[in-house]
Formats: structure tokens, sequence, C-alpha cells
């Protein structure tokens, strides 16, 4: 017999949000956790921005956009239940010139399709009510955004997860996934536990895993590496709340931008360059295995060739703090160089498929007793309890 019902290997937010919700469907379900940190949460669910997104901009109809809404109605309710800090402090989408106008009606359009009936359309006026010192003459208003430690939640799930009878083992890093007879069997540096299902939520390492059952994936995660800065402490009266700009068509990220977080700091950024290390954090980072990885899958030249000019002013931006600014006083006039301090950053894991597209969506392959998550970046951190849920579906009939 196996050793468990469920192994999840990955205890970033995704994962373990999974095994909550495996043990409110099946509480006597044995269920395991394995991940190769000391710890949950210590790369993308440990550095991102804490915003609690409302689903304002994915196509009505898909994963995005389900999961963020259902997501962001169990996510708030949980960090109310469980005394997890969190506010619903509205955002700002700014256009700011005539050029954007169209985008922001887009963006106004598909967030009305998506249910949310309360954000509205401001002129410049309206704005400066909401937001003083922010420039634009025309924005979006998004009274649903909030703001939220992400750690603080995986944390949460991980203690109630432990609290409820499954298990977490640390520093135990997937080194094969086998299919035996009656079981999968879970390999790590150190040892292997079998189990009913295996689910792969390895985040930056999710395709590396998938490989080793798929064989045939058309997708590989692209890291990106997000920077950011921090207002100093006398300047963050210049940001009230969120302040976003009108997403660039041209690149599948949101643009830089401004996010007053839970513990009353104000971050700017990030920008979005490639990094040549999975879990590289600085701009010297590399890993000659990753970016081999990279360079040797086919998407990856057909993205570069389409996205290349975007990729060169975000590596400018990179090393030129002084272009990172101008790119912020688009939102807000006032911003100085010597406003803003060194800050952190975060790598974003971006599924590309064989054509060179950015995957704009949620994957989630269900091959039997094999579930792997291939592409959840964000708004997946609103979405998890949600995406959890979708999972533990899956699944749960395979344990019955």
């Amino acid at each position: 017999m196996p050793d468990y019902d469920v192994i999840i290997a990955g205890a970033g937010i995704i994962g373990l949000a999974t095994g909550l919700k495996v043990l409110e469907r099946n509480p006597k379900a044995m269920l395991l956790i394995i991940e190769k940190e000391s710890g949950p949460a210590r790369h993308q669910s440990g550095h991102n921005s804490g915003v609690i997104h409302s689903g304002v901009y994915y196509k009505p109809g898909s994963l995005k956009a389900e999961n963020c809404i259902r997501g962001y109605e169990q996510l708030t309710r949980f960090c109310k239940r469980e005394n997890v800090k969190y506010e619903i402090s509205g955002k700002v989408i700014v256009a700011s010139n005539e050029s954007e106008l169209d985008r922001l009606d887009k963006i106004y359009e598909r967030g009305k399709a998506n249910g949310l009936n309360k954000i509205r359309k401001i002129r410049s006026d309206e704005l400066k009510e909401i937001e003083p010192h922010a420039g634009g003459i025309e924005a979006i208003h998004v009274p649903y955004t909030g703001i939220v430690d992400f750690k603080a939640v995986t944390v949460k799930f991980a203690e109630l997860i432990q609290n409820n009878g499954g298990e977490i083992k640390y520093n135990e890093k997937i080194t094969n996934v086998l299919r035996r007879n009656a079981s999968i069997e879970a390999v790590t540096q150190n040892r292997s536990f079998t189990s009913k299902v295996f689910i792969n939520c390895c985040g930056l390492y999710s395709d590396e895993v998938a490989l080793l059952t798929e064989k045939n994936l058309d997708t590989r995660i692209i890291p990106f590496r997000g920077e950011y800065y921090k207002l100093k402490p006398e300047k963050r009266h210049l940001v009230k709340n969120l302040i976003y700009p009108v997403p660039d068509p041209a690149f599948p990220f949101l643009g830089v931008h401004f996010t007053r977080q839970i513990n009353g700091e104000v971050e700017a950024g990030p920008n979005a360059v490639l990094s040549f290390k999975k879990e590289g954090y600085t701009k010297t980072s590399f890993s000659l295995s990753d970016t081999f990885n990279t360079i040797t899958w086919g998407g990856f030249y057909k993205i570069a060739s389409k996205y290349y000019k975007t990729g060169v002013g975000e590596f400018y931006r990179s090393f030129s703090k002084t272009a990172f600014v101008k790119a912020l006083q688009n939102l807000v006039p006032e911003i100085q160089y010597d406003d803003l301090t060194e800050g952190g950053a975060g790598v974003r894991a971006q599924a590309i498929d064989k054509r060179g597209n950015p995957v704009d969506d949620f994957i989630i392959h269900d091959n039997g007793a094999i579930v792997n998550v291939l592409n959840a970046p964000s708004p997946a951190a609103t979405s998890s309890l949600a995406i959890g849920e979708t999972i533990s579906n899956l699944i749960i009939n395979k344990l019955n």
C-alpha cells in the first residue's frame, strides 16, 4: 500500500492551499507536502507585492478570471477568520495620455464582464480626490483591490495543515517521479515516498518536475525578475494606496506601479527582465543550467524576436535608476531620484509555448494519478484557495 493518499511537491501558496482544500474535502486523507527549502513561501509566494487582485484584467471565462474572483472571496474570508491582517484599499489604473484611453476602456469592459460592478471610470479631478499626487487624464477606480502579506497567509496555511493531520517535510528536493503499479513514487535527494496521487506545485521548477512524467510538454518556464524600489518614509504620503499604469499590450506584464503594503511601506515597481537563474534575485545571478534550459527552448527565440525592443528597455531600466524614475513619473510626476531607496526583487515563473507566446492563463494538467500545475503566475496568490479547490475536486474521486 502507498505511504500516503496524496503527495504535493512545493510548499508555496498554491501547494499549501491545495493541501488545505484536500483536507477540507477529506479530513481522513493521508497528506504529505514535500519542499526543497527549509520553510514555506521561500520564492514566488514570499517575493510578491502583496496585492489582492480583483480580476479586472483577465479575459472573461478564463481560468484566471474565474479563479481570481472565487479566490478573492475565499482569501478575504480566510484572512478575517484566521486574523491575518489585510485591507481592501482600492486602486486606480491611470491613463497618462490619450493613446492609452482605448486600452483603458477595454480593461473597464473586462472588469464589468467579470462582475466587478463597482468599478468606475473617473476623470482627472476625481483621480486627484483619490490619489492627490497622481498624474493622468483618466482612470479606472477599482475599489475591490486589497493588500496582504502573502507569506503570512502561506505560513497560516501550513499551520492549519499540520493541525489537521497533514505532514510537511522540508529540505526534500524532488529528483524523480515514478509510476508504480498501484502508486506514484516521489524520490527526493534523501529518500522516497509513495502515494495514490502526486501533485506538482513546484512553481519555477514545475516544468522540470513535469518532464519526469510528461515527455511532450509544449510549454517551458522562463524566469523573469522583477525589481523594486521603496519610497523613503518622508515621501510615502505621495501614494495613498495603489497606482497602476495602463498595461502595455506589447509586453505580458502590468508595468511599474506603486503599491502601499500592509506594513505601511510603499513599493515602486516591478520591472520585468529576463533572469539567468530561476532563483536569481540580483542582477548578477546566473545559473548555467537554467540559462541553457531557457536558450535551448525554441519558444524563447520567438518571444525574444517579438519583444526584444521592450526587453532591451526593461534591461536598461534595470541598470538605470534615472530611467526607472522616469517611468514612475508618468504616474506620480512629483517623484524624484532621491525619493527612492533600493528594494527587493522577485522572480516570476512565466510559461512560454513553442510559438513564443506567453501563456495568458493558468495551466493544470490532469494525468490520472499525477497532476501538474504548469503555469500559475499572478494572480495565483489571490486565486490560491480557488486553485486548490479546483485541484482537490480533480483528485477526490481518484482517492475514493
